[in-house]
Protein backbone atom coordinates (compact mmCIF):
# COMPACT_ATOMS: atom_id res chain seq x y z
CA UNK A 1 0.00 0.00 0.00
CA UNK A 2 2.97 2.29 0.45
CA UNK A 3 6.71 2.60 0.05
CA UNK A 4 9.73 4.41 1.50
CA UNK A 5 12.24 6.20 -0.72
CA UNK A 6 15.54 7.87 0.22
CA UNK A 7 16.57 11.22 -1.24
CA UNK A 8 19.45 13.62 -0.72
CA UNK A 9 19.32 17.07 0.81
CA UNK A 10 21.95 19.61 1.85
CA UNK A 11 21.53 18.30 5.40
CA UNK A 12 22.04 14.68 4.45
CA UNK A 13 19.85 11.75 3.51
CA UNK A 14 16.12 11.99 4.13
CA UNK A 15 13.22 9.63 3.45
CA UNK A 16 9.98 10.07 1.55
CA UNK A 17 6.88 7.98 2.23
CA UNK A 18 4.36 7.37 -0.52
CA UNK A 19 1.01 5.82 0.35
CA UNK A 20 -2.45 5.25 -1.10
CA UNK A 21 -5.50 6.81 0.55
CA UNK A 22 -8.86 5.04 1.00
CA UNK A 23 -10.23 6.96 -2.01
CA UNK A 24 -7.34 5.48 -4.07
CA UNK A 25 -5.61 8.81 -4.53
CA UNK A 26 -1.94 9.02 -3.59
CA UNK A 27 -0.33 10.91 -0.77
CA UNK A 28 3.22 11.56 0.33
CA UNK A 29 5.15 12.81 3.33
CA UNK A 30 8.81 13.71 3.27
CA UNK A 31 11.47 14.79 5.73
CA UNK A 32 12.03 11.65 7.82
CA UNK A 33 15.61 11.51 9.10
CA UNK A 34 15.74 7.72 9.44
CA UNK A 35 14.28 4.88 7.42
CA UNK A 36 12.84 3.37 10.59
CA UNK A 37 10.88 6.54 11.39
CA UNK A 38 9.48 6.55 7.85
CA UNK A 39 8.48 2.88 8.07
CA UNK A 40 6.82 3.34 11.45
CA UNK A 41 4.82 6.29 10.14
CA UNK A 42 3.77 4.28 7.08
CA UNK A 43 2.73 1.36 9.31
CA UNK A 44 0.58 3.71 11.39
CA UNK A 45 -1.10 5.06 8.26
CA UNK A 46 -1.84 1.56 7.02
CA UNK A 47 -3.14 0.52 10.44
CA UNK A 48 -5.59 3.45 10.67
CA UNK A 49 -6.87 2.63 7.18
CA UNK A 50 -7.44 -1.00 8.16
CA UNK A 51 -9.44 0.17 11.22
CA UNK A 52 -11.41 2.71 9.23
CA UNK A 53 -9.86 5.52 11.28
CA UNK A 54 -7.74 7.13 8.57
CA UNK A 55 -7.27 10.87 8.61
CA UNK A 56 -5.53 12.48 5.68
CA UNK A 57 -2.39 14.15 7.10
CA UNK A 58 -2.79 16.95 4.59
CA UNK A 59 -6.26 17.77 5.90
CA UNK A 60 -4.74 18.87 9.20
CA UNK A 61 -2.62 21.51 7.50
CA UNK A 62 -5.58 23.89 7.33
CA UNK A 63 -5.15 26.87 9.65
CA UNK A 64 -7.17 27.61 12.77
CA UNK A 65 -8.15 30.94 11.20
CA UNK A 66 -9.73 29.35 8.11
CA UNK A 67 -11.90 27.04 10.21
CA UNK A 68 -12.52 29.72 12.82
CA UNK A 69 -13.98 32.21 10.39
CA UNK A 70 -16.54 29.64 9.17
CA UNK A 71 -17.32 28.70 12.76
CA UNK A 72 -17.81 32.36 13.65
CA UNK A 73 -20.24 32.97 10.79
CA UNK A 74 -22.30 29.97 11.88
CA UNK A 75 -22.44 31.43 15.39
CA UNK A 76 -23.43 34.83 14.06
CA UNK A 77 -26.42 33.28 12.31
CA UNK A 78 -27.58 31.27 15.32
CA UNK A 79 -26.97 33.62 18.26
CA UNK A 80 -28.51 36.85 19.45
CA UNK A 81 -26.28 39.89 18.86
CA UNK A 82 -25.78 40.41 22.59
CA UNK A 83 -24.58 36.82 23.03
CA UNK A 84 -22.52 36.83 19.85
CA UNK A 85 -20.60 40.05 20.64
CA UNK A 86 -18.38 38.66 23.46
CA UNK A 87 -17.72 35.51 21.40
CA UNK A 88 -16.60 37.58 18.42
CA UNK A 89 -14.43 39.74 20.67
CA UNK A 90 -12.72 36.69 22.20
CA UNK A 91 -11.98 35.33 18.71
CA UNK A 92 -10.77 38.63 17.27
CA UNK A 93 -8.63 39.82 20.19
CA UNK A 94 -7.31 36.64 21.79
CA UNK A 95 -7.80 33.42 19.81
CA UNK A 96 -7.00 34.48 16.26
CA UNK A 97 -3.87 36.52 17.13
CA UNK A 98 -2.40 33.56 19.05
CA UNK A 99 -3.53 30.55 17.02
CA UNK A 100 -4.89 31.85 13.72
CA UNK A 101 -1.87 31.03 11.55
CA UNK A 102 -1.21 27.65 13.16
CA UNK A 103 -2.25 24.45 11.40
CA UNK A 104 -4.85 22.57 13.44
CA UNK A 105 -2.62 19.48 13.35
CA UNK A 106 0.20 21.42 15.03
CA UNK A 107 -1.74 22.36 18.15
CA UNK A 108 -0.74 20.50 21.29
CA UNK A 109 -2.58 20.13 24.59
CA UNK A 110 0.37 21.37 26.64
CA UNK A 111 0.64 24.56 24.56
CA UNK A 112 -3.07 25.23 25.00
CA UNK A 113 -2.84 24.59 28.73
CA UNK A 114 0.06 27.04 29.03
CA UNK A 115 -1.92 29.65 27.09
CA UNK A 116 -4.93 29.23 29.37
CA UNK A 117 -2.66 29.72 32.37
CA UNK A 118 -1.36 32.98 30.93
CA UNK A 119 -4.89 34.18 30.23
CA UNK A 120 -5.88 33.40 33.81
CA UNK A 121 -3.19 35.71 35.16
CA UNK A 122 -4.00 38.52 32.73
CA UNK A 123 -7.80 38.31 32.51
CA UNK A 124 -10.71 37.43 34.74
CA UNK A 125 -12.22 33.98 34.97
CA UNK A 126 -15.17 34.81 32.70
CA UNK A 127 -12.96 36.07 29.86
CA UNK A 128 -10.55 33.13 30.20
CA UNK A 129 -13.30 30.51 30.16
CA UNK A 130 -15.06 32.16 27.21
CA UNK A 131 -11.82 32.49 25.20
CA UNK A 132 -10.82 28.87 25.81
CA UNK A 133 -14.33 27.81 24.83
CA UNK A 134 -14.02 29.57 21.47
CA UNK A 135 -10.77 27.77 20.60
CA UNK A 136 -12.11 24.40 21.79
CA UNK A 137 -15.30 24.82 19.73
CA UNK A 138 -13.35 25.74 16.59
CA UNK A 139 -11.24 22.60 17.01
CA UNK A 140 -14.44 20.58 17.51
CA UNK A 141 -15.31 21.58 13.95
CA UNK A 142 -11.90 20.37 12.79
CA UNK A 143 -12.62 16.98 14.34
CA UNK A 144 -16.05 16.84 12.73
CA UNK A 145 -14.47 17.67 9.36
CA UNK A 146 -12.07 14.75 9.69
CA UNK A 147 -9.03 17.00 10.04
CA UNK A 148 -8.16 15.85 13.57
CA UNK A 149 -8.57 12.50 15.30
CA UNK A 150 -9.35 14.28 18.57
CA UNK A 151 -9.53 17.78 19.94
CA UNK A 152 -6.24 18.75 21.67
CA UNK A 153 -8.07 21.42 23.69
CA UNK A 154 -10.20 18.72 25.30
CA UNK A 155 -7.48 16.11 25.77
CA UNK A 156 -7.19 16.81 29.49
CA UNK A 157 -7.74 19.36 32.25
CA UNK A 158 -6.41 22.73 31.13
CA UNK A 159 -6.81 24.38 34.53
CA UNK A 160 -9.68 26.75 33.87
CA UNK A 161 -10.20 29.26 36.70
CA UNK A 162 -13.33 29.14 38.80
CA UNK A 163 -15.85 31.94 38.55
CA UNK A 164 -16.31 33.68 41.87
CA UNK A 165 -19.78 35.07 42.38
CA UNK A 166 -19.61 38.43 44.09
CA UNK A 167 -21.93 39.31 46.91
CA UNK A 168 -25.29 40.67 45.79
CA UNK A 169 -26.40 44.09 46.94
CA UNK A 170 -29.95 44.35 48.21
CA UNK A 171 -31.91 47.46 49.09
CA UNK A 172 -34.64 47.65 51.69
CA UNK A 173 -38.10 49.05 50.91
CA UNK A 174 -37.09 52.38 52.46
CA UNK A 175 -33.87 52.55 50.46
CA UNK A 176 -35.70 51.79 47.21
CA UNK A 177 -38.09 54.68 47.80
CA UNK A 178 -35.24 57.00 48.82
CA UNK A 179 -33.48 56.14 45.57
CA UNK A 180 -36.67 56.60 43.55
CA UNK A 181 -37.19 60.06 45.07
CA UNK A 182 -33.59 60.99 44.30
CA UNK A 183 -34.02 59.85 40.67
CA UNK A 184 -36.50 62.64 39.93
CA UNK A 185 -38.45 62.05 36.72
CA UNK A 186 -36.91 58.58 36.48
CA UNK A 187 -38.43 57.41 39.79
CA UNK A 188 -40.79 55.00 37.99
CA UNK A 189 -37.80 53.22 36.45
CA UNK A 190 -36.35 52.58 39.90
CA UNK A 191 -39.63 51.33 41.32
CA UNK A 192 -40.38 49.07 38.37
CA UNK A 193 -36.95 47.44 38.39
CA UNK A 194 -36.87 47.01 42.17
CA UNK A 195 -40.36 45.51 42.45
CA UNK A 196 -40.59 43.37 39.30
CA UNK A 197 -37.02 42.23 38.62
CA UNK A 198 -37.09 43.25 34.95
CA UNK A 199 -33.73 43.27 33.21
CA UNK A 200 -32.59 46.64 31.90
CA UNK A 201 -32.98 45.47 28.29
CA UNK A 202 -36.54 44.33 29.07
CA UNK A 203 -37.40 47.68 30.59
CA UNK A 204 -35.92 49.50 27.58
CA UNK A 205 -38.08 47.42 25.23
CA UNK A 206 -41.26 47.75 27.31
CA UNK A 207 -44.28 49.14 25.40
CA UNK A 208 -47.62 50.40 26.69
CA UNK A 209 -49.46 47.41 25.20
CA UNK A 210 -47.39 45.07 27.39
CA UNK A 211 -48.98 46.42 30.59
CA UNK A 212 -52.23 44.82 31.74
CA UNK A 213 -53.54 47.25 34.35
CA UNK A 214 -56.62 45.16 35.15
CA UNK A 215 -54.69 41.97 35.90
CA UNK A 216 -51.72 43.84 37.41
CA UNK A 217 -49.31 42.12 35.08
CA UNK A 218 -46.59 43.02 32.60
CA UNK A 219 -46.08 40.75 29.63
CA UNK A 220 -42.32 40.58 29.11
CA UNK A 221 -41.86 39.51 25.50
CA UNK A 222 -39.42 41.99 24.00
CA UNK A 223 -36.04 43.40 24.87
CA UNK A 224 -33.73 45.98 23.39
CA UNK A 225 -30.02 45.32 23.78
CA UNK A 226 -27.27 47.77 22.91
CA UNK A 227 -24.27 46.09 21.24
CA UNK A 228 -21.35 48.26 20.12
CA UNK A 229 -23.60 51.30 20.04
CA UNK A 230 -26.40 49.66 18.05
CA UNK A 231 -29.80 48.77 19.55
CA UNK A 232 -31.06 45.29 18.66
CA UNK A 233 -34.70 44.54 19.40
CA UNK A 234 -35.62 40.90 19.88
CA UNK A 235 -37.12 38.31 22.18
CA UNK A 236 -36.29 37.89 25.85
CA UNK A 237 -33.19 36.11 27.07
CA UNK A 238 -35.11 32.83 27.42
CA UNK A 239 -36.89 33.36 24.07
CA UNK A 240 -40.17 32.89 25.94
CA UNK A 241 -42.61 35.56 27.14
CA UNK A 242 -43.43 35.69 30.83
CA UNK A 243 -45.96 37.52 32.97
CA UNK A 244 -44.64 39.55 35.88
CA UNK A 245 -46.82 40.72 38.81
CA UNK A 246 -46.73 44.46 39.51
CA UNK A 247 -47.67 46.08 42.84
CA UNK A 248 -50.58 48.52 42.62
CA UNK A 249 -48.55 51.56 43.65
CA UNK A 250 -46.11 50.88 40.78
CA UNK A 251 -49.02 50.46 38.36
CA UNK A 252 -50.33 53.86 39.48
CA UNK A 253 -46.98 55.38 38.55
CA UNK A 254 -47.08 53.63 35.16
CA UNK A 255 -50.64 54.76 34.53
CA UNK A 256 -49.69 58.39 35.11
CA UNK A 257 -46.68 57.98 32.84
CA UNK A 258 -48.55 56.38 29.93
CA UNK A 259 -51.83 58.33 29.93
CA UNK A 260 -52.71 59.23 26.33
CA UNK A 261 -49.82 57.22 24.86
CA UNK A 262 -50.36 54.89 21.91
CA UNK A 263 -50.36 51.18 22.65
CA UNK A 264 -47.17 50.62 20.66
CA UNK A 265 -45.30 53.50 22.30
CA UNK A 266 -42.25 52.86 24.44
CA UNK A 267 -42.95 53.35 28.13
CA UNK A 268 -39.45 54.73 28.74
CA UNK A 269 -38.20 56.35 25.52
CA UNK A 270 -34.82 58.04 25.28
CA UNK A 271 -34.33 61.73 24.60
CA UNK A 272 -34.65 61.12 20.86
CA UNK A 273 -37.90 59.21 21.34
CA UNK A 274 -36.20 55.93 20.54
CA UNK A 275 -34.86 53.25 22.90
CA UNK A 276 -32.87 54.37 25.92
CA UNK A 277 -29.14 53.76 25.87
CA UNK A 278 -27.25 51.54 28.30
CA UNK A 279 -26.24 53.14 31.58
CA UNK A 280 -22.50 53.62 32.06
CA UNK A 281 -21.17 52.09 35.25
CA UNK A 282 -17.38 52.14 34.80
CA UNK A 283 -15.16 54.10 37.15
CA UNK A 284 -15.17 57.79 36.36
CA UNK A 285 -18.32 57.67 34.26
CA UNK A 286 -21.41 59.67 35.20
CA UNK A 287 -25.06 58.76 34.89
CA UNK A 288 -28.37 59.79 36.41
CA UNK A 289 -28.36 56.50 38.34
CA UNK A 290 -24.99 57.19 39.97
CA UNK A 291 -26.11 60.70 40.84
CA UNK A 292 -29.30 59.35 42.41
CA UNK A 293 -27.33 56.85 44.50
CA UNK A 294 -25.13 59.63 45.86
CA UNK A 295 -28.13 61.87 46.58
CA UNK A 296 -29.87 59.01 48.45
CA UNK A 297 -26.72 58.30 50.46
CA UNK A 298 -26.42 54.75 49.11
CA UNK A 299 -23.31 52.76 48.28
CA UNK A 300 -22.24 52.32 44.68
CA UNK A 301 -24.13 49.62 42.80
CA UNK A 302 -25.25 48.79 39.27
CA UNK A 303 -28.73 49.08 37.83
CA UNK A 304 -28.78 45.26 37.64
CA UNK A 305 -28.59 45.14 41.44
CA UNK A 306 -32.20 46.33 41.48
CA UNK A 307 -33.10 42.96 39.96
CA UNK A 308 -31.41 41.31 42.94
CA UNK A 309 -33.36 43.65 45.21
CA UNK A 310 -36.62 42.50 43.58
CA UNK A 311 -35.74 38.89 44.36
CA UNK A 312 -34.90 39.81 47.94
CA UNK A 313 -38.11 41.77 48.55
CA UNK A 314 -40.22 39.02 46.99
CA UNK A 315 -38.65 36.34 49.18
CA UNK A 316 -39.04 38.54 52.27
CA UNK A 317 -42.74 38.86 51.45
CA UNK A 318 -43.09 35.07 51.58
CA UNK A 319 -43.05 34.31 47.84
CA UNK A 320 -42.32 30.69 46.94
CA UNK A 321 -39.08 30.06 45.09
CA UNK A 322 -41.04 28.81 42.08
CA UNK A 323 -42.90 32.13 41.94
CA UNK A 324 -39.64 34.07 42.14
CA UNK A 325 -38.25 31.91 39.33
CA UNK A 326 -41.20 32.72 37.07
CA UNK A 327 -41.03 36.41 37.95
CA UNK A 328 -37.34 36.66 37.10
CA UNK A 329 -37.49 34.41 34.04
CA UNK A 330 -34.93 31.90 35.29
CA UNK A 331 -34.70 28.56 33.50
CA UNK A 332 -35.46 26.62 36.70
CA UNK A 333 -36.12 27.01 40.40
CA UNK A 334 -32.75 25.34 40.99
CA UNK A 335 -31.08 28.24 39.20
CA UNK A 336 -32.96 30.74 41.37
CA UNK A 337 -31.88 28.88 44.51
CA UNK A 338 -28.30 28.80 43.28
CA UNK A 339 -28.16 32.50 42.41
CA UNK A 340 -29.90 33.65 45.59
CA UNK A 341 -28.85 30.98 48.05
CA UNK A 342 -27.87 33.68 50.55
CA UNK A 343 -31.48 34.87 50.74
CA UNK A 344 -32.61 31.51 52.05
CA UNK A 345 -30.25 31.40 55.04
CA UNK A 346 -33.13 32.19 57.39
CA UNK A 347 -34.91 29.08 56.10
CA UNK A 348 -32.13 27.01 57.66
CA UNK A 349 -32.96 28.53 61.04
CA UNK A 350 -36.65 27.72 60.48
CA UNK A 351 -35.78 24.10 59.70
CA UNK A 352 -33.67 23.82 62.85
CA UNK A 353 -36.42 25.36 64.97
CA UNK A 354 -39.09 23.08 63.47
CA UNK A 355 -36.98 19.95 64.04
CA UNK A 356 -36.28 21.03 67.61
CA UNK A 357 -39.98 21.55 68.39
CA UNK A 358 -40.99 18.25 66.74
CA UNK A 359 -38.34 16.29 68.65
CA UNK A 360 -39.18 17.97 71.96
CA UNK A 361 -42.90 17.25 71.55
CA UNK A 362 -42.15 13.58 70.87
CA UNK A 363 -39.89 13.26 73.91
CA UNK A 364 -42.43 15.05 76.14
CA UNK A 365 -45.18 12.63 75.06
CA UNK A 366 -42.96 9.60 75.72
CA UNK A 367 -42.05 10.88 79.19
CA UNK A 368 -45.63 11.78 80.11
Amino acid sequence: MGSVHPYKTTNGKRYLVRYRKPDRTHGAKRGFTTKRDAELWLAEIESTQAKGEFLDPQAGRVTVESIGESWLEAKRASMKPSSFAPIETAWRLRVRPRWGRSSVADLRFTDIRRWVGQLSTERGATVTIRTYGVLASVLDDAVQDGRLARNPARAGRVGLPRKSRGEHQYLSHAQVHDLADAAGDRRTIILLLAYTGLRWSELVGLRVKHIDFDRRRIRVSENAVEVHGVIYVGTTKSNKPRFVPVPTFVLDELAALTTGAKSDALVFPGRDGQHMRRLRSSEGSKSWFKTALQSAGLESMTIHDLRHTAASLAIQSGAHVKTVQRMLGHASAAMTLDVYADLFDTDLDSVADALHEAARSTVDRRNA
